[in-house]
C-alpha cells in the first residue's frame, strides 16, 4: 500500500496545470512536423501525438525547420496523419530511480520489462540529459578495480572512476567479457546497458551469462535492434542516469555498455533524419558532439561514489581507425583490444595486451608489479616479432638469445592470459601467478618439471569462449 501511494503522489506531482497542443503538418519517414507550438518547445522536449485511432505516441523534439518543430517518435508512425493533435509534454524528461531497481530489467523509458511488479520510484528526480559533475570538483581516479579477469587485472589495470573501451569486431567475445566482469567484480553495483542488442540474446545474456547472482546486484537497461533509433539512443542515456543515482548514494558503480557504437549509429539516424549533413562515413557532426557528453558523465563523483565505465566499441570490418573508434580512443582513459586472430586460435578472452592500454598505468602499480608487466610484455613482443618465422620453421634455436627466451616462456604466458568463462581471478592472484611464471626455469620444465599452476587455464581456454 505504501509503495502504491508513493508512486501515486509522484505521478500527481508531474501532472501539469494546463496542456498546450499543436497540429501535425507533415510526416516524412520517421520525421513528424508540428506547427502551432514550436515556440514553447526546445530540442530534447517531449510531445505526445494522438493518432487517428486515439493512441498516444510519445515523440522527442530533434530540431526545427521553417517555423515547425521536428519530432521523432519512440514508436511507429502508423496512424499519424495531417491534423493529428500534438500535446506538449515534459521539457526536461527525467526518472526517479531507487534501490529497488536492483535485480530488475528495464527499457529505455525506465519501465520494467521482466514481468515483475511496478518499479518503486525514488524521491529525487534525475534528468535523463544532464551535464557531468564540474571538472574541478571531481575526485581523482584511484584505487584498483578487481574485474575478475586475469588479463585485464594485470596488463590493463582499471581504477575506480576510469573509463575503458573494449574494441573489437563482431563475434570476438565482447559480450562474454562484459558478463564475466558483471559476475566477478567487487564493485558495489553494476548497471548494464544493452544498446541495439539482438532480441534473442537478451534472455541468454541475463540467465546464462549474467546469472542470478550477477543480476541481484545489477540493473539491466535493454533496447533491442528492432526498436526506434530514439529508444536505442535513450537507452544509453538511461543507463548513465541510473548509474548516477547509485553513485550519488556513495556507491562504486561498474557501468557496462554494449555497445557505444550502436549509440553512435542511432544518433546518426536521428541526425540524418533531422537534415544534418553527413560527414565522415555518413556520420553527422552531432555524433561526435554527443559521444563526449555521454561518456564524461562516467568517472569519479564529487563525493565518495564513482562510476567506472567499460564500453564496447564495434569496429567495422576490424578497422580500428574508423571514425567512431578513433574518436572514442581520444575520449576514453584507455582501450582493450580484442583480436580476431587470437580468438580464432582458441584463446579467450582474446585480449591483445601489446595493443591494449590503461592510462592509470604505471602510476597505480608498485615498482615490482610494473617490473613484472614490463618483462612479460618484452617476452611476448619478442615472440610476436619472430612469430611468422617460428611457425614456418625458419628460425634456428640459438640464433638470438632474446628470441630463445621468448619461445621458452610464450606458452606459459599465453596460458596465463587465457581464462574460462566461469573462472575468476583476483588482482593479487593474477600478479602472484605471473611472478611464478617469470621466476620459473623453462629449461628445467622441458626436462619434466611441473608446469606452474598459473599456466593451467591454457587447456581450458579453448572451451572458454564463444563469440560475442
Amino acid at each position: 500500500m505504501a509503495l502504491s501511494l508513493n508512486n501515486l503522489v509522484t505521478t500527481l506531482d508531474r501532472v501539469p496545470e494546463f496542456r498546450l497542443f499543436g497540429r501535425v503538418t507533415a510526416v516524412q519517414g520517421l520525421l513528424i512536423e508540428v506547427g502551432g507550438v514550436e515556440r514553447t518547445l526546445s530540442v530534447g522536449a517531449r510531445c505526445h501525438v494522438v493518432t487517428t485511432t486515439e493512441e498516444r505516441v510519445t515523440c522527442e523534439v530533434v530540431g526545427f525547420r521553417n517555423d515547425r518543430a521536428l519530432l521523432m517518435p519512440f514508436q511507429s508512425v502508423d496512424g499519424i496523419g495531417l491534423g493529428c493533435r500534438a500535446e506538449v509534454g515534459e521539457s526536461h524528461p527525467h526518472v526517479s530511480p531507487s534501490d529497488d531497481w536492483l535485480g530488475r530489467v528495464i527499457n529505455a523509458m525506465g519501465e520494467p520489462i521482466d514481468g515483475g511488479p511496478p518499479l518503486h520510484k525514488g524521491h529525487r528526480k534525475y534528468r535523463i540529459r544532464t551535464a557531468p559533475p564540474p571538472a574541478h570538483s571531481r575526485q581523482r581516479v584511484e584505487g584498483k578495480v578487481d574485474l575478475g579477469i586475469r588479463a585485464l587485472n594485470t596488463f590493463v589495470t582499471c581504477c575506480k572512476g576510469q573509463r575503458l573501451g573494449i574494441f573489437s569486431g563482431s563475434g570476438v567475445g565482447k559480450s562474454i567479457m562484459l558478463s564475466m566482469m558483471a559476475r566477478n567484480t567487487t564493485m558495489d553495483v553494476s548497471v548494464i546497458g544493452l544498446i541495439g542488442e539482438r532480441g534473442r540474446e537478451v534472455q541468454e545474456f541475463i540467465e546464462d551469462n549474467l546469472g542470478p547472482e550477477g543480476l541481484a546486484r545489477s540493473v539491466v537497461v535493454v533496447a533491442t535492434s528492432d526498436e526506434s533509433p530514439l529508444l536505442r539512443h535513450q537507452a544509453a542515456l538511461m543507463t548513465m542516469t541510473v548509474a548516477e543515482y547509485f553513485r550519488d548514494q556513495e556507491k562504486d558503480v561498474l557501468c557496462l555498455m554494449d555497445s557505444i557504437t550502436r549509440f553512435a549509429m542511432s544518433q546518426r539516424e536521428i541526425g540524418l533524419s533531422a537534415g544534418e549533413p553527413p560527414t565522415t562515413k555518413g556520420y553527422p557532426p552531432t555524433v561526435f558532439a554527443e559521444l563526449p557528453k555521454l561518456l564524461e558523465r562516467a568517472g569519479p563523483g564529487i563525493g565518495k561514489g564513482s562510476i567506472t565505465g567499460l564500453f564496447t566499441v564495434l569496429v567495422e570490418g576490424d578497422d580500428h581507425s574508423e571514425p567512431v573508434a578513433d574518436a572514442l580512443r581520444a575520449i576514453l582513459d584507455g582501450h582493450i583490444v580484442l583480436e580476431r586472430s587470437i580468438a580464432e586460435r582458441g584463446r579467450y578472452p582474446a585480449v591483445d595486451i601489446l595493443r591494449s592500454i590503461s592510462r592509470s598505468l604505471p602510476d597505480c602499480n608498485a615498482d615490482d608489479e610494473n617490473a613484472l608487466l614490463t618483462r612479460a610484455k618484452e617476452l611476448i613482443s619478442a615472440y610476436e616479432d619472430m612469430a611468422e618465422m617460428i611457425r614456418l620453421g625458419a628460425y634456428r634455436h640459438g640464433s638470438d638469445p632474446r628470441t630463445d627466451e621468448a619461445i621458452a616462456y610464450y606458452a606459459m604466458l599465453d596460458g596465463f592470459l587465457a581464462q574460462g568463462i566461469w573462472e575468476t581471478c583476483s588482482l593479487d592472484e593474477g600478479y602472484a601467478q605471473l611472478a611464478e611464471i617469470l621466476n620459473s626455469n623453462p629449461a628445467a620444465m622441458a626436462e619434466g618439471d611441473a608446469v606452474p599452476e598459473a599456466a593451467g587455464p591454457a587447456g581450458a581456454a579453448a572451451q572458454a569462449g564463444s563469440a560475442e
